[in-house]
């Protein structure tokens, strides 16, 4: 068979070339607006969820239940195995009252509404905190550290990537 294409049974079959990888600026914007969500989250993180899980282990050997503390606008929302809490601590000292916000990042299946006692160290009672956080305390140090690890990982590999591709792409025009 003379002029016709060669099979891929044919012993010398020709190379499929794939296109060109496409550098655009469109794909660098959206791996730029990634990169800054991904550090808001990052700072979210250093700010709402580290400080308390961080005052929690100061606390957590010698808090008791808390009699006199009260909380309001206390929320829990899982999804999938993550579950994150907020809530509102007022504990009433006798030179004032101590108000405290915390969030609770940790991990788990979905078990329905949790029971939540306040929690204080006497001798620290402006780091008031929960029973709920202080039972998943390690739950919650471990859970920080991949999340914030893996986002850390992230914001530091998307710029490496990017570059590489931006070399890659102009090597291939040149």
């Amino acid at each position: 068979m003379t002029g016709s294409p060669e099979t891929a049974s044919s012993p010398h079959p020709e190379s499929l070339r794939l296109p060109p990888r496409r550098q655009g600026w469109f794909n660098t914007m959206w791996v730029l607006v990634g990169w800054v969500g991904l550090g808001a989250i990052l700072v979210a993180c250093a700010v709402y969820t580290a400080p308390v899980v961080i005052s929690d282990w100061q606390v957590h050997a010698a808090a008791k239940a808390a009699p006199d503390a009260r909380m309001s606008e206390g929320r829990c929302k899982a999804r999938i195995v993550i579950h994150v809490c907020n809530a509102t601590l007022a504990l009433r000292t006798p030179e004032d009252t101590v108000t405290r916000r915390v969030n609770y990042v940790f991990t788990g299946l979905p078990v329905g509404d949790y029971r939540v006692g306040v929690m204080a160290d006497p001798a620290r009672p402006d780091l008031v905190t929960t029973d709920l956080g202080l039972d998943r305390l390690w739950n919650r140090t471990i859970t920080l550290l991949a999340i914030m690890g893996a986002i850390a990982a992230i914001l530091i590999w998307a710029p490496i990537a990017l570059i590489r591709n931006w070399r890659a792409a102009s090597g291939d025009a040149g």
